[in-house]
């Protein structure tokens, strides 16, 4: 799903992962092997040092990575969230989040190549209160997403939409990565703006996370 660029107004929808115009992967070197993190990991998984190494589904596994890694907390706009490093392939962004018994809510995140940034206005919703995670549940809203650059001389503003999404939990069953098998929810994910409609599917699983994202990248292996 990554072999084609995607356009801005995509990239302000804010799948993890999404390739902004004019930013084309790059090999990078590889990268040393993430220390091991011991003890229990949360329903949605965020303790600081957890990481995450996903490929473009149907990549070879000696392709250069993505990687997500929890780097602790941090603020975004005034509000206090946790700091989500993604990087590899020509990228670098962080994602600020807040976590606990709601679910997970997307407050933006930062282009550290690009230097521009995207906020949702309410946060988007990305999952719900673990305990309403299950087969049919359905979970979403709408959003505004603003985009800027900054700038030497402040924060110049880039576009806006209004977007629509929404998750549905289709089933739960094995999937097959190459990080290995596992127990996962199917979830349908939907968004439309003003001239389109997005639709793409994820995988997650409890105490792991997403082992295929809404833009394709398949887990190859954690820290954890």
């Amino acid at each position: 799903m990554m072999g084609a660029m995607v356009s801005r107004r995509l990239a302000l929808v804010g799948l993890v992962a999404a390739v902004l115009a004019g930013c084309a992967p790059q090999a990078t070197a590889p990268a040393p092997a993430e220390a091991r993190i011991q003890g229990p990991v949360a329903f949605y998984p965020h303790a600081t040092g957890l990481v995450w190494t996903y490929l473009p589904e149907g990549l070879p596994l000696d392709a250069p990575p993505y990687r997500l890694r929890v780097e602790g907390e941090g603020s975004f706009e005034g509000r206090a969230g946790l700091k989500y490093r993604f990087f590899g392939r020509g990228q670098d962004r962080v994602y600020y989040r807040e976590v606990g018994a709601f679910g997970s809510k997307l407050l933006g995140y930062e282009e550290r190549i690009t230097l521009s940034r995207v906020e949702f206005d309410p946060p988007f919703i990305e999952y719900p209160p673990a305990a309403l995670l299950e087969v049919g549940a359905r979970w979403g809203g709408r959003t505004r997403v603003s985009s800027f650059f900054v700038l030497p001389k402040g924060i110049e503003k880039q576009a806006t939409l209004v977007l629509d999404y929404q998750f549905e939990v289709a089933e739960k069953r094995t999937v097959e990565v190459p990080a290995g098998s596992f127990s996962a929810y199917v979830i349908r994910f939907t968004a439309k703006s003003p001239k389109e409609t997005l639709r793409s599917e994820l995988w997650f699983v409890p105490h792991v996370g997403e082992v295929r994202t809404r833009e394709g990248l398949v887990l190859v292996r954690k820290n954890f």
